[in-house]
């Protein structure tokens, strides 16, 4: 480890910058699913071919049930945020055995397979949620690469 690694002055990669974004990005998806998110988005109602009336009759603690089923979603969501962002900071610079395919999985099961469910729902927001599994995948190839 180098004098600027240890005092924490290297300048970070753009691999490294690109894996904070991506983790940023979780975190503050998980503060939607936290705070924001409703139950129900018209694109849950869309592709389950029913409405709230019909779905509440049903299932009348419905809305409730999904609300903690999001608080915990947006917990993990964030906490794997925090994970990524810490870990692009202070692990990735060292290049340990591993990192590269510890990376790969964690984006596919977490972005990747977030962004191939939205587009087999249809969501409104698949486009949006193609952009994280990219940019995940290129600062994969850059880290390949050592930049």
């Amino acid at each position: 480890m180098t004098e600027e690694e240890a005092k924490g002055t290297r300048w970070r990669t753009p691999a490294e910058w690109l894996f904070v974004a991506c983790g940023v990005w979780l975190i503050g998806l998980g503060a939607y699913f936290l705070f924001v998110r409703p139950p129900l988005l018209p694109e849950d109602l869309r592709y389950t071919g029913t409405n709230v009336a019909m779905l509440l009759a049903a299932a009348p603690r419905l809305t409730q049930w999904l609300n903690l089923v999001f608080t915990v979603m947006g917990g993990f969501m964030a906490g794997t945020g925090v994970l990524v962002a810490y870990l692009a900071l202070k692990v990735l610079a060292q290049r340990p055995a591993g990192a590269l395919a510890v990376t790969a999985v964690t984006g596919a099961l977490t972005v990747g397979l977030m962004s191939a469910v939205n587009f087999a729902l249809g969501s409104d927001f698949r486009w949006l949620l193609l952009v994280p599994p990219v940019l995940w995948l290129a600062a994969l190839l850059l880290y390949t690469r050592g930049s």
